[in-house]
């Protein structure tokens, strides 16, 4: 059991707050990868929560790792992330205030494989087709990166 569940076990769907890591992962072509989540049918980033004893950067490398099969290469920091938009009301009931360190990884190595008990799909898509149904706790930080390129793209 994880370090979250020990603690769901205590407070139930009580909020947490939960450090995490996420990673803007940039294909060729201005491409953003993302998964389908199993948990909501919503798309989301490549990331997670953090494990006792794990710095944010490794945090972010292992979850892409088990996400997505892919060794990221050097990480660039993006920003951290907090507030009201990232409280999110999971599926299951949990309530969860997420703080989270997002990075940009634009090298990459592996087999693109999406972990499929969190994922339905995962895919690169153009920032200009993002899909509409975007996870609510990641919509903001997709939203900054957009207006990174100067206004030239909106999420749906």
């Amino acid at each position: 059991m994880g370090y979250i569940q020990e603690l769901r076990a205590l407070v139930g769907h009580r909020p947490l707050i939960i450090p995490g890591a996420a990673v803007l992962i940039a294909g060729q072509q201005n491409g953003l990868l993302l998964q389908q989540r199993k948990d909501n049918q919503q798309w989301g980033l490549i990331g997670g929560s953090m494990e006792v004893g794990e710095s944010l950067e490794e945090t972010a490398r292992r979850e892409a790792l088990e996400e997505t099969g892919l060794e990221l290469d050097e990480l660039e920091w993006f920003g951290l992330f907090s507030g009201q938009e990232l409280i999110y009301k999971c599926p299951n009931g949990d309530i969860v205030v997420n703080v989270v360190a997002v990075y940009i990884a634009r090298q990459f190595r592996g087999r693109l494989k999406a972990d499929e008990e969190e994922a339905n799909e995962i895919r690169f898509f153009e920032l200009r087709e993002l899909p509409k149904n975007l996870s609510p706790p990641d919509r903001p930080v997709i939203e900054q990166y957009l207006r990174s390129f100067n206004g030239s793209y909106s999420a749906g």
